[in-house]
């Protein structure tokens, strides 16, 4: 080898090892000043740290060991002889969705069952299209409330509907959702068994191209994950109308909605969440047993119906509302901190790695979510809506909870 060469590779050989030992410089001074800020117990940076590690901290627990139950695979339910099951829909002016609707409910592949349809004080042409279709479907019951100035809303529309049904098992629907199949009452009544009280299905809302309604799908499947996720956990504390099943005795020995009658809500969360414990709660997977509704079209209706569900969560059991509310608070505390720490150096460093590995967990559970409820187009959006939606769910329920007296049902 020439001298000039031999120069050259060895000015090339320190200058690479300068490059490494200046690396492991900067990390070793990193790694100090992270130490530095971990024993300074008086320093504003440590307390930042230990909120945003807490936060973090109690973000992954719910994410591995409640939310990931969506994921995992469910044992297939063993095949059981049919029972005879009373679909209930309460109907105040919705002469549109039945002429287009309620074919899809009284069409479904079952050996025995009713569709009972309550005409809740309608002023369009809901009793003239219930009348015609009286004509053709032998199986539907069309029960009235006559029309009268006092206001009662859909509880009431239920309770009689509930009472001139015939069968045990109750299939919960609204006039405005299509099934997901002709199998619809056949996967949901799988769970009609002896020893099951109440059955907790899933009802998305149709696919619209919108912001809005890519905001409604993500929210209403967030909420299923929820309460899915929480009674696999042995939590059950809500179910939602759109599809919800459980027998006519433990309404009626409940006494039905009498403990909350005076609110425009809580039909199905108030009464699963006040029944469900001491009954077995089972939940159905199968994507047939899934109904779709219509969504609202713009973000003030959906605001507007989101403030009405929102005044049933104060009558929640404590357990409930404590476990419910943790989530969002270390959620929106965790990205407030992520933020804060972003500015500082060496916080950053710990803030990115914190970031991914939740965003990472995070991102996996709403695909799965997306997977298991059928729902399109909104993973890529999760995590902006995970950053918004506590926020404007809290300003939905202090709006609801102060107007509870001004919402109605429709």
């Amino acid at each position: 080898m020439k001298n000039n060469d031999f120069i050259k590779e060895f000015h090339f050989y320190l200058s690479k090892n300068d490059c490494i030992f200046a690396r492991r410089s900067i990390y070793k001074k990193m790694w100090n000043n992270i130490l530095e800020v971990f024993t300074n117990y008086t320093d504003w940076k440590f307390w930042l740290i230990s909120l945003f590690l807490l936060s973090w901290l109690i973000q992954m627990l719910y994410y591995i060991f409640v939310f990931s139950r969506i994921g995992r695979r469910k044992k297939q339910v063993p095949y059981n002889s049919p029972v005879p099951v009373s679909v209930v829909i309460c109907a105040k002016n919705e002469e549109e969705n039945l002429r287009e609707r309620l074919k899809y409910v009284l069409e479904q592949d079952y050996p025995d069952f009713e569709v009972v349809v309550v005409n809740d004080q309608s002023t369009d042409d809901t009793e003239m299209i219930l009348d015609e279709y009286k004509q053709k479907y032998k199986n539907l019951y069309v029960t009235e409330i006559s029309h009268n100035n006092f206001r009662r809303g859909k509880k009431l529309a239920l309770t009689i509907g509930i009472k001139a049904a015939k069968n045990e098992w109750l299939l919960l629907t609204d006039a405005d959702c299509i099934p997901a199949s002709k199998n619809w009452i056949r996967q949901m009544s799988q769970h009609f068994t002896d020893g099951n009280d109440i059955v907790l299905g899933y009802g998305g809302y149709e696919e619209r191209n919108t912001f809005v309604n890519k905001l409604i799908r993500y929210d209403a499947g967030f909420v299923a994950l929820q309460y899915y996720t929480y009674c696999e956990a042995g939590m059950p504390y809500m179910g939602v109308g759109r599809n919800l099943a459980y027998r006519k005795s433990l309404f009626m020995g409940g006494r039905g909605f009498a403990s909350h009658s005076e609110l425009m809500s809580g039909d199905d969360d108030l009464f699963v969440n006040e029944n469900a414990k001491g009954h077995k709660v089972a939940l159905a997977y199968n994507p047939e047993s899934f109904t779709t509704c219509v969504p609202k079209e713009t973000f003030y209706q959906w605001n507007v119906q989101k403030q009405r569900h929102f005044t049933a969560s104060e009558r929640y059991r404590g357990g409930h509302k404590f476990v419910l509310a943790m989530e969002p608070f270390f959620r929106s505390l965790f990205y407030m901190a992520c933020v804060a720490m972003a500015l500082f150096d060496p916080l950053y460093w710990i803030a990115a790695a914190a970031f991914v590995a939740r965003f990472a967990i995070f991102q996996f559970t709403m695909c799965s979510m997306a997977k298991k409820f059928k729902m399109n187009k909104v993973a890529g959006w999760a995590l902006l809506f995970d950053i918004i939606l506590p926020w404007i769910n809290l300003v939905q329920m202090i709006l609801g909870n102060h107007r509870k007296e001004r919402l109605k049902w429709k």
